[in-house]
């Protein structure tokens, strides 16, 4: 019965390759890259959903208390997430020592529309960006199983007249908008969720890119009309990177702008719409360059 089962399983998925690169050729009229990567990646794993069986990645749940020892973490830490849209990959990060460390990566059973930030209702693109998740936004009886809301639109997307309501992580394996985590492993996230809301933490930060934002990935993408966008996510990207906290992020003149948070920081704190005191000197400076100019 297992063999007939993995052969089953092997089945659906290269099912699922033929389709999602026939889909991705009528789609674009050649092959795109990032299409056809994300229409496979959606087939394979529907695939593993339909089979009955875990996502690849997928880590141990029934051992969470031991997966926590094992790396000096306690249930009810202050939390954070991170999504990777073309990786289909969703961290939990819990602070220990006055930092935050990677607990564990989950894989995404499924997100809808293509890498970029959702811009308008009904364009069904999952967000990007980064968010602030209270105990407001938790719905344990969603359609979906349980939910938290991301909180679109943000400071940033109410900046440039973004819409769009209800952008979950939830669970199950479907997707307008939202990040679809599969029942088993939402269960996990809302547990660490849950505990670290319960323990004090009063929201945390939930960081939303469209893939791994390395400098040579970030510079294959330097003629995408969202470059300079995911330019300016990558900067608080890299200052979590490099200091494990969650950057204090506001948004300045309609981008986002970071700074180095301070050691007690957990990520409750929203974002601002205001700039900093050097993004309001170089604006003045520039003020007065540009008054001194029309004199000449």
């Amino acid at each position: 019965m297992a063999s007939k089962s993995r052969f089953a399983l092997r089945a659906l998925i290269w099912a699922a390759i033929v389709g999602a690169l026939v889909v991705a050729w009528l789609h674009a009229g050649k092959p795109d890259l990032d299409d056809a990567h994300l229409s496979l990646e959606r087939s394979r794993r529907l695939a593993y959903v339909r089979a009955g069986e875990p996502l690849p990645g997928t880590p141990d749940l029934a051992n969470l208390a031991s997966r926590l020892a094992a790396q000096s973490q306690t249930i009810g830490a202050p939390v954070l997430i991170r999504i990777f849209k073309r990786e289909f990959e969703l961290e939990i990060w819990l602070k220990r020592e006055g930092r935050f460390h990677l607990f564990q990566s989950y894989p995404i059973c499924r997100w809808s529309g293509r890498l970029g930030p959702k811009i308008a209702q009904g364009d069904r693109q999952a967000p990007e960006g980064f968010y602030t998740v209270d105990a407001k936004a938790l719905n344990p009886n969603s359609r979906w199983h349980r939910s938290f809301n991301l909180g679109f639109p943000n400071a940033y997307d109410r900046a440039h007249q973004r819409t769009g309501t209800y952008l979950m992580v939830h669970g199950g394996c479907s997707s307008v908008g939202c990040y679809a985590m599969t029942n088993a492993v939402m269960d996990e996230i809302w547990q660490l969720v849950t505990a670290a809301l319960r323990q004090g933490q009063k929201a945390f930060q939930a960081q939303v890119f469209p893939f791994r934002m390395t400098q040579a990935r970030l510079d294959s993408y330097k003629e995408h009309p969202h470059y300079s966008f995911w330019l300016d996510l990558k900067k608080g990207h890299d200052l979590f990177d490099a200091h494990g906290l969650p950057p204090r992020v506001r948004v300045c003149s309609g981008r986002y702008e970071f700074e180095r948070a301070a050691v007690e920081a957990d990520g409750s704190r929203r974002i601002e719409t205001r700039c900093s005191q050097d993004a309001r000197r170089a604006q003045s400076g520039t003020e007065r360059t540009a008054n001194l100019n029309g004199y000449r």
